[in-house]
């Protein structure tokens, strides 16, 4: 069977060494390999940083198929997948903001937390017919959820394989009804990468351990659309020296930078303890 893997970066910033290492992590598991551009937020994204990306890749020594798929050129393809969700009576519009489920769990008087933070409260489910749809007529913002505990409902007892740590058995419910789309981002990661590695064939996900618990999410989201389940390879986080892992908010250093400073791919596959 060929295995074929992908790099999916978020073009809102540089490459750093981080995401060199998953670059060449995902190379080595595959025999065809990918590049996807996951440019759904549009605020964040900037074609700059796509063309940088691309440019570092290279750089690093790294050929993939084209074209790059960019996730902002197949809208269409992630409103087909809401739309089949929402004909199964599985998806809700939530008009609350942050402030509002916050007021929620504080007069609860708890905040239980799942990996992607506070787990929503239901707030926006219980609403009747007539107020969802008077909300909706009016224009007012909001996302669509999923309806958690009906989805699980609807599908068998799921699991998963990943390489590390071998057959896991799917709990999306720690995730409480997760957000599937924005009215500013159609589509949140959960689903887009879900439909994305779908069309394109990914044989085997790999990403950072940090996404480990969204497999989860992304399996039950597979059997609901109707897709096969890929191999996962969550592979380490690279730290810097005070052990803290590398990120764009925290201004890790560059691979631009490194190259301004006539550091050579070698010398990066070295700083990432790259020798394969």
């Amino acid at each position: 069977m060929i295995a074929v893997t992908r790099f999916a970066p978020s073009p809102t910033g540089h490459l750093h060494l981080g995401h060199a290492y998953s670059a060449l992590f995902a190379k080595s598991q595959g025999t065809r390999f990918l590049v996807r551009m996951e440019d759904i937020d549009t605020g964040r994204c900037r074609p700059e940083f796509g063309s940088a990306i691309l440019d570092d890749l290279a750089w690093l020594g790294l050929a993939w198929e084209t074209p790059v798929r960019r996730q902002s050129a197949h809208m269409d393809d992630y409103a087909s997948a809401l739309n089949s969700l929402a004909a199964r009576d599985l998806l809700y519009p939530c008009f609350c903001t942050r402030k509002d489920i916050q007021a929620e769990i504080s007069a609860a008087g708890n905040a239980p937390h799942g990996p992607d933070g506070l787990i929503y409260p239901g707030i926006c489910r219980n609403l009747s017919s007539a107020e969802r749809n008077e909300r909706l007529a009016s224009g007012a913002p909001h996302a669509l959820r999923l309806k958690m505990d009906k989805a699980i409902a609807a599908t068998a007892t799921l699991t998963w394989h990943d390489a590390e740590a071998g057959l896991q058995q799917a709990r999306p419910e720690i995730f409480g009804d997760v957000v599937l789309a924005r009215k500013d981002t159609p589509a949140s990661y959960h689903l887009a990468v879900t439909v994305d590695d779908h069309l394109q064939g990914v044989t085997i996900v790999t990403r950072g351990q940090d996404l480990f618990e969204a497999s989860h999410v992304h399996r039950l989201l597979q059997a609901l659309l109707g897709y096969g389940a890929p191999a996962y390879n969550h592979h380490k986080l690279l730290t810097d020296a005070q052990g803290k892992r590398f990120a764009k908010r925290d201004k890790a250093q560059t691979l631009q930078s490194l190259r301004a400073a006539g550091h050579t791919p070698a010398d990066v596959r070295a700083m990432v303890g790259w020798e394969a």
